[in-house]
């Protein structure tokens, strides 16, 4: 079978491997479709994911497909069974998986390398979808389970007010879900006015430049601030302009390269609340019945649908990257 690999170097190839039969209670997914994270460019640009890269490896981690065959102590799923993914395995033994922490299982490792016409994963991490939703939206079930996981941690209140940063696929996620949880106003700061736009559309209150964003700050009380974007700039200034008793959760993944710093006195008064973001435990069911309830608009956020041949160039260049999110299509029967 073919799968696409980031092989060192800022090196992406095409291989031929070995295909599988699935073991115990394995699931064999002929894959459809495979987002491309944000976590995949930072692997080929030769920085860590969400954990530590050590090519070769394959690349994706979105994926969605159908069922071919499963392990024969498969209990729950068959083939021809149209499913989601969850990347993340947990062991479910570990001392952190008890606790019900699978994402800080200790040896919590990747099981749906989705740059592959062919995924394995135990059951465990297999989720049934609907036929009503589509394979191609079926594959932001891993990034959206991510951003549920972000928006628990904070406890988002009515009546309140949230500043989020960046319009990227995770940002257009995670705005789509605040608009949904009854807070009075949303402004999402976004450097680019073609995604201020589509701020607007998906349910922003506002959308403003990072200049103007220090003006309003002034004049309200920011009650959460979200930043989906993983820069310093943003992160450090996130943390400037939340109010009294906010939350702060930064959510993209920054260069641990650029460590942020902050006037911490400034947070001491104010009585900040500092959140991270860590994978995706146990939301992954969430995330399917969210998009099958059409309640997530994901056509909106995608920019390109390419082969998986067609990501070594936009790794390299980001072009469709920049404008949303870019969908890899690993069967055209689907």
């Amino acid at each position: 079978m073919k799968a696409g690999f980031y092989i060192g170097n800022q090196t992406y190839e095409v291989r031929e491997i070995p295909d599988k039969e699935p073991q115990g209670d394995e699931v064999k997914i002929k894959v459809a479709w495979c987002g491309l994270c944000g976590t995949d460019v930072h692997k080929f640009q030769g920085k860590n994911g969400a954990s530590l890269v050590v090519p070769p490896i394959i690349l994706g981690h979105e994926c969605s497909g159908i069922v071919v065959a499963v392990g024969p102590d498969c209990v729950n799923f068959k083939p021809g069974d149209r499913v989601a993914c969850d990347p993340s395995y947990g062991c479910g033994k570990c001392t952190w998986c008890q606790q019900g922490y699978p994402n800080f299982c200790l040896i919590r490792h990747g099981v749906a390398k989705g740059f592959a016409e062919f995924v394995c994963p135990p059951e465990q991490n297999v989720y049934h979808v609907s036929q009503s939703l589509d394979l191609k939206a079926a594959a932001f079930v891993e990034p959206l389970s991510c951003v549920i996981h972000g928006l628990d941690l904070i406890s988002l209140k009515s009546g309140k007010t949230v500043v989020m940063y960046g319009m990227g696929s995770i940002g257009s996620l995670m705005l789509q879900l605040i608009r949904h949880s009854g807070v009075a106003k949303i402004i999402v700061v976004e450097r680019e006015s073609e995604k201020r736009k589509l701020a607007l559309q998906l349910g922003a209150t506002q959308a403003v430049t990072s200049e103007e964003i220090e003006d309003i700050s002034q004049g309200i009380n920011v009650d959460y601030v979200i930043e989906c974007i993983g820069g310093k700039a943003t992160m450090e200034q996130a943390i400037q302009i939340a109010g009294k008793n906010g939350k702060v959760l930064l959510f993209g993944l920054g260069d641990p390269a650029q460590p942020i710093t902050f006037n911490q006195f400034d947070a001491y008064t104010k009585e900040l609340s500092i959140f991270t973001s860590y994978l995706n435990p146990h939301t992954s069911e969430r995330a399917v019945k969210l998009l099958e309830s059409g309640m997530i608009d994901t056509q909106k956020i995608i920019s390109a649908e390419l082969s998986l041949e067609d990501i070594g160039d936009e790794l390299k260049n980001l072009v469709y990257s920049r404008k949303g999110k870019v969908m890899v299509y690993l069967s055209k029967e689907y």
